[in-house]
């Protein structure tokens, strides 16, 4: 087993596997950039190490840095967390070269998950179903016009090497492809460094779905049912539930077996998440495969009542899988909010600041997954995400009523502070979120709404 586990980030994930790491007996070590020198994920480590000045590329993205933090602690595991360095082939092949265990899939694996439009092809040849599109990087405006013409429009020009809801654009008709296509290329060059992009065609109506995925090194995977991803602004994720209203028992276990198909297809060991769109009709797309912790793993563990973190981290260490799939079960409903540090009357802008009061809700079954507390400064140089809360029911109506109750006990003040929390509130009270109705475009028709211009 592991014995000493550098956790190789900050904030909420980092104080999370830290905690898993606790429980597990393994001794934590952090790592921090001068701007988190007092972070919470700081004070819950047996050691810490400063690995570099404020600005990621100094200390989090810094591997030399994080390599002799691990050797000088004598570490012998590597938790990437997610973000930063977690899908990083060369990260996880150094580790591998140093003796050290990545907490994460095999550098060979995670380097072709890295180009996600060949993963298209990967998943193509393991059965999934795909939207019509490339899974090849498309190279000049001609071609992408040619190929949005033959799979028609609307249309949605993604970054190879993206993620994290970044580098994706949809293209309304074929006026706005050159623009589009020009201004991915340049988006996806200046974030990812590498401006390969390619086609699908761009769902109307659909639900963003994903399904939880653990495999050892034995051969061995599971799913663990999926999340809901379908409240979402500019791609990126807002609100996150389990069950999905739009899957019945035929089409989650149909989804579940694609995923597990898909993933021992291409030899993947570790947790990940498998990402699909699901139509108006009923019909599922694969979408990508993220090699990673996700960040709403927390409504899957309260739904199964499986420790994620822990059980990564034991399949990192080669151990067997521990349950088989019909061990696994699924219990109520549990619904996930982000609450970040964003002013939403200002277009989400980061409002950063100092937490002059951090007080987070609690009472029956309420999980709050935070890297902050009073007098804490959030910092501008990373992601705005405060913390996570999430509220578990029997059955979704007790869920949703348990977390409005919670956005409400929320008490969050400071200078130049503001958070997503009221915003969350109004979502989660809007007849179609309630009627379980919604669809990827729902925010978009919500802030239109808000702003009173009848376009929803």
């Amino acid at each position: 087993m592991i014995r000493r586990m550098l956790v190789a980030n900050r904030g909420e994930i980092a104080v999370r596997v830290a905690r898993a790491c606790r429980e597990l007996g393994i001794e934590v070590v952090a790592v921090y950039s001068t701007a988190d020198r007092e972070a919470q994920h700081v004070a819950v480590a047996d050691t810490a190490v400063c690995v570099g000045s404020a600005a990621p590329k100094d200390s989090y993205l810094n591997i030399p840095n994080l390599i002799e933090a691990a050797r000088q602690t004598g570490a012998d595991a590597v938790h990437p967390g997610y973000g930063f360095l977690s899908e990083d082939p060369d990260f996880a092949e150094v580790c591998a070269a140093e003796g050290l265990t990545f907490v994460g899939p095999p550098p060979g694996v995670m380097a072709e998950l890295g180009d996600k439009a060949a993963v298209k092809g990967l998943m193509a040849k393991a059965g999934l179903p795909l939207l019509p599109g490339t899974d090849t990087p498309v190279d000049t405006v001609e071609d992408g016009e040619r190929v949005a013409a033959g799979i028609g429009y609307p249309v949605i020009i993604k970054a190879a090497a993206g993620g994290g809801g970044r580098g994706m654009t949809v293209v309304p008709d074929s006026h706005e492809f050159r623009s589009a296509y020009l201004a991915t290329r340049s988006a996806a060059h200046a974030v990812f460094r590498d401006s390969a992009v390619y086609l699908e065609r761009f769902l109307v109506g659909a639900r963003h779905v994903e399904i939880q995925v653990l495999c050892d090194q034995h051969g061995h995977a599971v799913h663990l049912g999926e999340r809901d991803c379908s409240v979402q602004r500019r791609h990126q994720k807002l609100v996150e539930e389990s069950p999905s209203t739009r899957l019945d028992d035929r089409l989650r276990a149909e989804m579940g077996q694609a995923a597990v198909r898909g993933v021992r297809s291409i030899g993947y060991t570790g947790v990940g998440t498998m990402e699909f769109l699901v139509g108006e009709d009923g019909r599922f797309y694969f979408l990508e495969l993220n090699a990673r912790i996700q960040v709403e793993h927390p409504v899957t563990e309260v739904v199964t009542g499986i420790d994620l973190v822990a059980e990564q981290i034991r399949v990192a260490a080669g151990e067997p899988l521990r349950l088989a799939q019909d061990d696994v079960r699924f219990t109520g409903a549990a619904i996930e909010c982000r609450i970040n540090a964003e002013d939403p009357d200002r277009s989400f802008a980061p409002a950063p600041g100092v937490l002059d009061r951090w007080e987070p809700p609690a009472g029956p079954w309420i999980r709050v997954d935070a890297g902050y507390r009073t007098g804490d400064r959030v910092p501008p140089h990373y992601d705005s995400l405060l913390a996570k809360v999430v509220a578990w029911g029997p059955e979704r109506p007790v869920a949703l009523a348990r977390m409005d109750r919670a956005l409400a006990e929320l008490d969050v003040h400071g200078e130049g502070i503001r958070t997503t929390a009221g915003f969350h509130r109004a979502v989660l009270n809007h007849p179609a979120f309630r009627a379980g109705e919604h669809t990827i475009h729902f925010v978009d028709e919500f802030l239109n709404e808000e702003k009173g211009d009848g376009t929803s």
